[in-house]
């Protein structure tokens, strides 16, 4: 096999390498920035060019060496690219060939164009990883300039009454991809100091983003009555977010697809905003590699890996270690 699970992670013996390991190895390959993909203590680390500074940021000062998309590189025994995976800036899926046979490893992904990734490009393969975070047909991601026409009017609804929006976001990806979607001349924009550090990141990658605040314990906040309020999910549950009243409360994530979880959140507004493929684009995606066989890993795993059966592929559910998007920062603590 060229790729097999171990206790470490997905391990290349050809290679001698990890692909996002979830404990320390000495020479790991990463997707992404979110901490369920990027974790500290490997020796050694390969990541996109785009994905690198927000990896320094998080890890601190480690060994990490870049790769552009679509450059081929050549470790031991085993031929790597990364490619586009359209999650988060710098996300990729890495190919690896040995021999002849080819396989990828999706990382997280979704087809959906946005203004902050490199879009997602399929890559053909005889052996697909993919995640199915969202593996069920009930997720099914509407039209995101929908979604950001119902954010800004909860916002100028909320501010014309005086109430703070808290909104609950990813601070990798997420919370700048909302960012981009909302009405500044609603009024200002304040962010957690999570969001906030890694919108550093991103607007010295050149990242356009519109101008944020920084919420401290000096902000005078009843001067800023009205504000949207961007926070990790995890934020809102805690004491940091009863600084803010009046308040409404709502979460931008795929999950607000369904109504039960939004209820036990007890949030005022769902918005359904995910980074990851939705059921058409899962599908969409497996299509597009021309993969016979199809490990398939963190999500609906069962349930996916029965229906590519039935269409008749060779599907596999892999065990790992990954949490794709949750509602209690999972990812990204």
């Amino acid at each position: 096999m060229v790729l097999r699970v171990t206790s470490n992670g997905l391990y290349c013996a050809a290679g001698d390498f990890h692909i996002d390991p979830w404990r320390p190895v000495a020479r790991a390959l990463i997707t992404h920035g979110h901490a369920d993909h990027a974790r500290g203590g490997h020796g050694a680390y390969l990541a996109t060019d785009l994905a690198a500074p927000v990896m320094r940021h998080r890890l601190g000062a480690i060994t990490l060496d870049t790769i552009r998309y679509g450059e081929a590189r050549q470790i031991g025994g085993a031929r790597v690219s990364f490619h586009p995976a359209g999650h988060v800036p710098g996300s990729a899926q890495i190919r690896v060939e040995v021999g002849g046979e080819v396989w990828v490893v999706s990382g997280d992904y979704k087809l959906e164009a946005d203004p902050l990734s490199t879009p997602f490009e399929p890559v053909r393969c005889h052996h697909f990883i993919t995640e199915c975070t969202f593996g069920l047909p009930v997720f099914d991601w509407p039209d995101p300039e929908d979604v950001a026409r119902e954010i800004n009017t909860w916002w100028s609804a909320n501010a014309a009454e005086g109430r703070f929006s808290l909104l609950g976001a990813y601070a990798l990806g997420k919370a700048q991809r909302v960012l981009g979607m909302l009405d500044p001349t609603i009024g200002p924009i304040l962010t957690h100091g999570a969001i906030e550090a890694t919108n550093a990141v991103m607007r010295g990658q050149g990242v356009p983003l519109p101008e944020t605040h920084h919420v401290t314990p000096e902000t005078d906040l009843r001067a800023l009555r009205g504000a949207l309020v961007l926070a990790p999910p995890g934020a809102l549950a805690g004491p940091w977010a009863r600084r803010f009243r009046p308040a409404s409360t709502g979460f931008a994530s795929g999950w607000m697809r369904l109504r039960g979880v939004r209820r036990r959140r007890a949030a005022d507004r769902g918005f359904v905003l995910s980074d990851h493929a939705d059921w058409a684009g899962l599908n969409r995606a497996i299509a597009g590699t021309g993969a016979e066989t199809i490990h398939v890993t963190h999500g609906y795993t069962e349930i996916f890996a029965r229906w590519l059966t039935e269409q008749g592929y060779d599907a596999r559910v892999l065990r790992t270690e990954f949490t794709g998007e949750t509602l209690d920062d999972g990812g990204e603590a």
